[in-house]
């Protein structure tokens, strides 16, 4: 079976068809192009939390700036997902990614060139669009360029480098800030993203496959629209709340949510029911293992990010330790989550099945265990980061098979609307994990915040992510048919 699937050229008799891929013979650089591009949105979302308090000493940003350089990217890019894997499906996953990948690239180079906080803040909504565009069409290339077992092993790299990209952002922040080049101070942590954009453009030009395009299905404004609308009611209040002390207009923003989503729902069984083309056609969602599998993802992300938050919150300003201390302190998470990811398909084929379920019920013990050992402000030990590899590992043996369970059954024609349903339901775990978990984790400090305070704030969070990880399981048993058709 080979890697990619073969295209028919042009002819008069098929006018539509796409051009061949481009170079079929190189799968591993399609993949390497479209995974670093990946990693390089991914990473994004954590490296400014390391650099939040340099970038706000250097520009003097306040509380509510400072919020908005870290969430408006998150917000930007967690609306327009789905509008971004449908923009692809019309008009080719090659030139969306290449167009996305271009714009990140000038914004990140913006804003490490910004000479101010309200600079740095739009320049940052524009690097979330241009991730919008580019990171839905990663899944759609993988699913409509790789097919059996190649497919299989180029998700598990893909789940790898999403969730993983997490972690080492946390570690690549420390390290960038603490070195602190050239006086460069927070810079490096965007103009990084530069040189690497410029090579994946070219290596992209060379290396993506054209692949066919749906001219024939339409946009649905009128859904992008409401589902935009939708998730931003969602997301806004609850990356904002909490700096913002939870204010009237966040929590009636985040009340009408619930209306907005029923509207699309509505909205789209009309389309459908007239014969259009909605936004998410019923049949990707009725995708076997697609549906309850993005929502053990969802709560995943939701405990992983929301720790990530709430750990490093727990280092810097409870322990007292440097960004790069901090920083390298997930290095062992980010290590066991990477390799379990992409070789879980190594263990014996009657492991695979109960995997997910035995894994997040490691994770949970494992955040519940770590909890227990920090709840008295101790400072980690060589146990502690053995610890975390084990949470990391068994977060990636969750979460690899999951996706491919989520994926492995769609059709490749909805590769695109899947791909944006899973990956905003992962980008919605994590703004969800941060601002719940991160409530929860400062809601529990008190005052004075020493070292025990905050180890007592992590022994509380440690409940809720022993909870989420508890419902991942049960949203996880349920993706074994999709696990046995695979």
């Amino acid at each position: 079976m080979t890697d990619l699937q073969t295209r028919r050229p042009r002819s008069a008799a098929d006018p539509d068809a796409a051009a061949r891929p481009t170079r079929p013979g190189r799968p591993g650089l399609v993949l390497g192009v479209i995974l670093t591009g990946q990693f390089m949105a991914i990473l994004d979302v954590a490296v400014v939390n390391v650099a939040a308090p340099t970038i706000r000493t250097d520009l003097h940003a306040d509380g509510a700036g400072l919020q908005l350089v870290i969430a408006g990217y998150t917000i930007a890019y967690a609306v327009l997902l789905i509008t971004g894997a449908r923009l692809g499906a019309r008009f080719g996953h090659r030139p969306l990614f290449q167009l996305g990948l271009a714009g990140f690239t000038a914004a990140s180079l913006a804003c490490g060139l910004a000479p101010n906080t309200a600079g740095l803040i739009g320049f940052r909504f524009l690097q979330g669009v241009a991730s919008a565009l580019m990171v839905p069409q990663v899944m759609s290339l993988i699913q409509k360029t790789f097919t059996g077992a190649s497919r299989a092993r180029a998700l598990g790299t893909y789940t790898a480098v999403l969730a993983g990209g997490s972690v080492a952002g946390q570690v690549l922040g420390g390290v960038l800030v603490s070195a602190d080049l050239f006086g460069s101070g927070w810079r490096p942590v965007f103009l990084i993203n530069v040189p690497i954009g410029v090579v994946l453009l070219a290596a992209g030009h060379r290396v993506l496959p054209n692949l066919p395009v749906d001219r024939e299905r339409r946009l649905d404004l009128v859904g992008l629209l409401l589902l935009a609308l939708a998730i931003g009611l969602l997301v806004v209040p609850l990356v904002l709340g909490h700096d913002l002390h939870w204010p009237v207009w966040g929590w009636v923003v985040l009340g009408g949510s619930g209306p907005a989503f029923a509207l699309f729902v509505v909205v789209e069984r009309r389309i459908a029911e007239r014969g259009g083309q909605p936004l998410i056609h019923v049949r990707v969602l009725r995708s076997p293992g697609l549906v309850p599998g993005a929502a053990a993802l969802f709560l995943i992300m939701l405990g992983f990010s929301g720790f990530l938050f709430a750990f490093a919150l727990h280092l810097q300003a409870g322990l007292g330790d440097s960004p790069l201390r901090a920083g390298l302190s997930f290095a062992p998470m980010a290590v066991g989550f990477g390799l379990s990811g992409l070789h879980w398909q190594r263990l014996p084929k009657r492991l695979h099945l109960p995997l997910p379920m035995v894994a997040l019920g490691v994770v949970g013990a494992g955040y519940l265990a770590l909890g227990r050992l920090l709840r008295g402000g101790e400072l980690l030990s060589p146990g502690t980061e053995a610890l975390l590899l084990v949470i990391g590992a068994a977060s990636g043996c969750a979460y690899s098979p999951l996706f491919a369970r989520a994926l492995s059954r769609v059709a490749p024609a909805d590769a695109a609307d899947a791909s944006g349903v899973t990956v905003t339901m992962v980008q919605l775990g994590q703004v969800v994990g941060v601002s719940l978990l991160g409530t929860v984790f400062l809601g529990s400090v008190g005052y004075p915040a020493g070292p025990a305070a905050s180890g007592h704030a992590v022994q509380v969070t440690s409940f809720c992510l022993l909870a989420a990880a508890a419902l991942a399981a049960v949203f996880a048993f349920r993706t074994r048919h999709a696990a046995r058709l695979g």
